[in-house]
């Protein structure tokens, strides 16, 4: 069925949403805007769906995730855990809550326990409740940090994980055999709750998160031994975080948390920022003010479903700069080791888990002292199955995971990135240094005194329109046929293809990189530097990675621009 006659579909269906008719009927004249809608479904990968909100079989809407809820009751049902049941949560954007309901009314049609939650939550509280309720599954409805316009579909399995890609392709095989409107089973939301199929679930859930977030504390004391001059700025970027946040951050002894109330309203359309990205130093502008005024040398941000964690320092020079997802992941892997040291908890058998994308620097701080460090895939359900696998075979005790794009975690209670506890610890170790008269900013440029100048950057290639994801395929394709020899100057001496597993040396010797296959190349130059190439799981573009090291900063951000450019050109 092609585009125009997938539109006509639509509108021909009877019980087709009001609201939905009229959107599609204000389109009939613009072939275009009907092609992108129509022309294919949103792909069901390990990230599950993400897409602008809109009518069609490439937005989201009720119908597309109504259909996807019935491709993973499917797989619950084959697993049989229809008992066992499914949680459901969602973040504060436009339709989360509408579409965390029709998750629910799907899987009850299906004879399929379900847990909602009464009101949006973090992400990584929904990972830990499949984990604490002993569910086969989770769904999450988020789009994490994109623009307003964006929502999104995550699926979980039974270990607080993302589904594997085995279970994807189950789910996506199932979705595509299931017809949008007349294959999907769906039955009355307040009967289920009546009958007791659908369970609202809320604050016991939540005190018990919190409960072991605290327990993820390296030192207990580092908080309150400074609390009545130590303050902190906070804003949730009118997300999840608006709550559980504070609350945390109170128990573990802050006095003084300055939260910026503008964003603490949960509101989809982000009105106070461009993005509710924790990346963006933009977003920070209100809570800048607030820190000027009471002189807060550290700010903290947590994106819509509180899963990753931004952070603004002061520096001596009194300028307000932005910390990246890797020197934040790195500074609390010397801070949690230094502090284990002293207090004599850290294993023999300590590891660190951090992606293939993020810094060297975590390897060379891991390194010195003398804990192990392991890669893995782009993902945090990669770094999840690590947790899972040590916990069967007692080979390494976890004690940290992270990923470059501001996602961290400490304790094995859930299998997802939490910027809840992460925020706690992010304010624990300023709050440990505060007291030996430093800053954190003091902390990072010690960092780099002692083990050299690390610096990443990130470049996107976009690939919009209905050949995006033909012209991402072929982009990669020729990188692989015809890698470069020499970037920006720099020799290229060797090339890493995880999705033939292979690493092949200019000297001709060839070695097996032992992660599972995936669509990322590295590029590692004669001095060390690596680039790697991936197309995003979620959007359609290819990210460019950038991860360098050098005497100075300024030799290494030089050497990040003259990368940039090099590709630039490769890309024209």
């Amino acid at each position: 069925m092609n585009y125009s006659e997938q539109y006509k579909k639509w509108l021909s269906f009877e019980g087709l949403d009001c609201e939905m008719r009229q959107e599609l009927e204000s389109i009939k004249d613009n072939e275009q805007e009907i092609k992108e809608r129509f022309y294919a479904p949103m792909s069901f990968g390990t990230a599950g769906l993400r897409s602008i909100i809109r009518a069609g079989i490439n937005g989201m809407n009720i119908y597309t995730v109504a259909q996807a809820t019935q491709g993973l009751a499917d797989l619950v049902i084959k697993n049989s855990g229809q008992k066992d049941g499914v949680v459901i949560a969602c973040d504060t954007r436009i339709k989360s809550e509408l579409f965390a309901r029709t998750c629910a009314q799907v899987l009850y049609a299906n004879g399929i326990k379900v847990y909602i939650f009464d009101s949006p939550r973090p992400t990584p509280l929904l990972s830990y409740a499949i984990r604490e309720l002993k569910t086969a599954a989770g769904i999450n409805i988020t789009a994490s940090h994109n623009p307003k316009d964006y929502n999104g579909y995550k699926a979980y399995w039974s270990d607080g994980a993302q589904i594997s890609p085995e279970q994807a392709k189950v789910v996506s095989d199932a979705i595509e055999g299931v017809d949008i409107f007349s294959g999907v089973k769906s039955a009355d939301f307040d009967e289920g709750v009546k009958n007791g199929l659908i369970e609202i679930i809320g604050k016991d859930i939540d005190e018990k998160y919190m409960s072991v977030v605290l327990e993820q504390r390296v030192n207990k004391n580092a908080i309150p031994e400074i609390a009545d001059t130590f303050k902190v700025v906070y804003t949730p970027f009118h997300g999840t975080g608006r709550i559980l946040i504070p609350e945390v951050l109170k128990r573990a002894g802050l006095k003084h948390l300055y939260c910026v109330e503008q964003q603490m309203t949960p509101d989809g359309s982000f009105p106070t920022v461009k993005s509710p990205n924790p990346e963006d130093k933009e977003g920070f502008n209100l809570a800048i003010e607030i820190a000027k005024k009471e002189g807060c040398d550290l700010m903290v941000g947590s994106d819509p479903d509180a899963d990753r964690v931004g952070v603004i320092l002061r520096t001596d020079k009194n300028e307000f700069i932005p910390l990246t997802g890797n020197q934040i992941g790195c500074m609390l892997i010397s801070y949690i080791i230094e502090a284990r040291k002293l207090s004599g908890t850290l294993a023999e058998n300590s590891c660190v888990i951090k992606s293939i994308v993020s810094s060297p620097l975590a390897d060379a701080i891991c390194k010195k002292n003398g804990v192990k460090l392991m890669d893995v895939l782009t993902g945090f359900k990669f770094i999840g199955e690590k947790m899972t696998e040590f916990e069967k075979t007692k080979q390494y005790s976890y004690i940290f995971g992270f990923e470059e794009s501001y996602g961290y975690l400490c304790g094995t209670y859930a299998r997802d990135k939490d910027a809840v506890s992460a925020t706690m610890l992010i304010v624990e170790m300023a709050a440990y240094y505060a007291k030996q008269g430093k800053t954190l900013y003091d902390v990072l440029c010690g960092i780099f005194k002692e083990y050299g100048y690390y610096i990443e950057g990130v470049q996107n290639a976009a690939f919009p329109g209905v050949d995006g994801q033909s012209n991402m395929k072929k982009l990669m394709e020729a990188l692989r046929t015809n890698a470069p020899k020499v970037l920006a100057g720099q020799k290229i001496v060797a090339v890493e293809d995880y999705l033939s597993s292979v690493k092949t040396s200019l000297d001709g010797n060839n070695s097996e990189i032992p992660l599972p296959k995936s669509d990322v190349l590295c590029f590692i130059t004669e001095c060390g530097d690596k680039i790697f190439v991936r197309p995003s799981g979620t959007e359609p573009k290819i990210k460019f990675y950038y991860l360098v090291s050098d005497e100075t900063e300024k030799a290494a951000q030089n050497k990040i621009d003259s990368y940039k450019e090099a590709v630039s050109l490769l890309l024209k």
